[in-house]
């Protein structure tokens, strides 16, 4: 059995000095994800194993220890000490950002949508349930940071954070990771985003506000369900709509920008105009600068979760879905070019004028609200 709040049986790797998320160079983590490092071994910390433990060994390098703790009931922290935290963006990419931090891989959230499933499989582990459960924690990256962009060869660059797995989920509360890495950037005066669905975020607003005089800081919130019910199917682990609404007001009472990355749209779920209509009221409502919306992707690992949970609640949408993404990770050109129609209306009607855009100066106010007459609606029943 395993005893809650202690450490499992998991020593730590002899990890070599490749940049993989597991124990062997042979399985690399490809350039745009984030991967732990690799640590002067943690041989020399107390590693107890506990009598009966049957977990496998997790080959992580820098594993320090892996933790349950009754406050987070079927999850694991697999903590490690990372050798690198500032992660270069492949040349590949074409996300407007060249470094990113991720201080956690894996997600409680539990959305089961979530493109960046698949990294978890670089770490031996699935895209499934692994992915919500076993974590993977950096616990010294604020120091290690803080080491990188003393460089004197660091630029200054852009560092994008939350664009793999969310930095203000519920583990952030027990680590406290953040507030050092928000620190680390400001007192190097590197321009730096965050992108969450977090409300924990709140608690670091007066640090943000601080930071915000040092350097350039874009804040988004992650926000595209705003039926509760739907939400508590969809991203089980996540806060509710209202509370990340009220986040955003909270964002922008304080000085700060708040885009909203509303993605995804789900269709047959939350692409009718009923559905869109009332995202894009009560985000204007809460004050965000700025919205960008698209359709459901589904790419490998993400793809496999989300069609489980469609056949397990909605199964009358299973066969919609099999037509419109046939085998591949894009929905139809067809249906992609009439969903942004429509969200181009009621970006319109509720005065949102451009996307989501970080690095925006802080204390930019939404735009006033235009409200066009309506344009003729098109079945979506009647195209696909």
């Amino acid at each position: 059995m395993r005893w809650q709040g202690q450490e499992l049986n998991a020593p730590p790797v002899q990890g070599d000095d490749s940049r993989t998320g597991c124990g062997t160079a042979s399985r690399a983590t490809p350039p745009d994800t984030d991967a732990p490092g690799t640590a002067a071994t943690a041989s020399a910390l107390p590693l107890p194993a506990v009598p009966g433990t049957t977990d496998p060994l997790i080959p992580l390098q820098g594993l320090v220890r892996s933790v349950r703790t009754p406050d987070f009931a079927g999850v694991t922290f697999h903590e490690v000490l990372a050798k690198s935290v500032l992660n270069k963006v492949g040349g590949g990419s074409n996300m407007p950002f060249e470094w990113t931090v991720n201080p956690y891989r894996g997600c409680s959230h539990a959305c089961v949508y979530c493109f960046a499933r698949k990294t978890h499989t670089y770490l031996d582990m699935d895209s499934g349930a692994d992915f919500d459960s076993q974590l993977v924690v950096k616990v010294n990256a604020a120091e290690v940071l803080r080491r990188e962009l003393a460089r004197p060869a660091w630029q200054h660059h852009h560092v994008a954070m939350g664009t793999n797995t969310d930095p203000y989920q519920r583990a952030e509360g027990r680590y406290k990771l953040m507030p050092g890495i928000i620190r680390a950037l400001a007192d190097s005066g590197t321009p730096f985003s965050i992108l969450t669905k977090g409300t924990l975020l709140a608690r670091d607003i007066p640090l943000l506000k601080e930071a915000s005089a040092q350097t350039e800081i874009g804040m988004g919130i992650s926000l595209a369900l705003v039926d509760p019910e739907l939400a508590k199917r969809a991203e089980p682990g996540t806060p509710t709509p209202r509370a990340r609404l009220e986040l955003i007001s909270r964002l922008r009472d304080a000085g700060l920008p708040c885009s909203v990355m509303a993605m995804p749209i789900l269709p047959w779920l939350t692409d009718g105009d009923e559905s869109l209509d009332a995202l894009f009221s009560a985000l204007a409502a809460a004050g965000a600068t700025g919205v960008t919306a698209g359709a459901l992707h589904l790419r490998p690992g993400a793809r496999e979760w989300y069609l489980e949970f469609l056949a397990r609640h909605y199964p009358e949408l299973s066969g919609k879905y099999a037509r419109l993404y046939g085998k591949g990770t894009y929905a139809s050109k067809e249906y992609r070019d009439w969903l942004a129609g429509r969200i181009r209306f009621f970006k319109a009607k509720y005065g949102f004028t451009g996307g989501a855009r970080f690095l925006r100066p802080a204390g930019e106010t939404v735009p006033g609200a235009g409200r066009p007459d309506a344009a003729p609606a098109v079945s979506q029943e009647a195209l696909f």
